[in-house]
C-alpha cells in the first residue's frame, strides 16, 4: 500500500514538472532556427502593429474574472517573400512591459504563421494587454498579419473571440 502512494506521488509531481514546462516554453518560444541573417534592416520597409489581447474579462461584476487564453499568430501574407519580426513586446493594462518574446530578428517563410501563447493561468497582462511587434518587409510587399485569439471554458460554458492588429506609428 505504501508503495502505491509514492508510485501515485512521483506521478503527480512529474506531471506538474511537465505541465510548468509546458508553460515556460509557451512564454518563450526558442526560434533559432529562425534567427534572421540580416544585420541592417535600412532597405527595408520598417513598421510597427499594436494587437490588444486580453488575459481576462469581467463578468457579473467587476471583482469577478474570466481568464483567457491567448493564441497570438503572426502571419506572413506574402506569396513570395519572407518578412522580418525585429521585436515582440507584451504589455500589461498599465502600459508596462512586462515580457520581451524576441531576443533577435526572425524571419517568417512566405505564407508561414508562428504563434505566441499565453496561458489562462496567466493573467499578468489584465484585461488592457497588449502586443506591440516591429516588423520589416521589402519595399511594396504587404505588412504581417498579426491576430490573437481569446479562449476559455468552464464546465459547459465557454468563451471565445479574436482581435486583429493595427499599424500604429511613433
Amino acid at each position: 500500500m505504501k508503495n502505491i502512494f509514492t508510485i501515485a506521488f512521483l506521478l503527480l509531481l512529474f506531471t506538474s514538472c511537465t505541465e510548468e514546462e509546458k508553460v515556460d516554453a509557451a512564454q518563450n518560444p526558442d526560434w533559432k532556427d529562425r534567427k534572421a541573417s540580416i544585420e541592417n534592416y535600412t532597405e527595408y520597409h520598417q513598421g510597427k502593429t499594436y494587437l490588444p489581447v486580453y488575459s481576462h474579462i469581467y463578468h457579473t461584476e467587476e471583482s469577478e474574472m474570466f481568464n483567457l487564453s491567448n493564441t497570438i499568430s503572426i502571419r506572413n501574407v506574402s506569396l513570395t517573400d519572407s518578412i522580418y519580426i525585429l521585436n515582440a513586446d507584451y504589455y500589461n493594462t498599465s502600459g508596462e512591459n512586462i515580457r520581451h518574446y524576441l531576443k533577435y530578428p526572425i524571419y517568417l517563410k512566405p505564407m508561414e504563421t508562428i504563434e505566441i501563447i499565453t496561458t489562462e493561468k496567466d493573467n499578468a497582462g489584465g484585461s488592457g494587454a497588449n502586443f506591440v511587434f516591429d516588423w520589416a518587409t521589402k519595399e511594396g510587399k504587404n505588412p504581417p498579419l498579426f491576430e490573437a485569439v481569446m479562449i476559455s471554458t468552464y464546465g459547459q460554458q465557454g468563451i471565445s473571440f479574436t482581435t486583429r492588429g493595427v499599424v500604429i506609428s511613433e
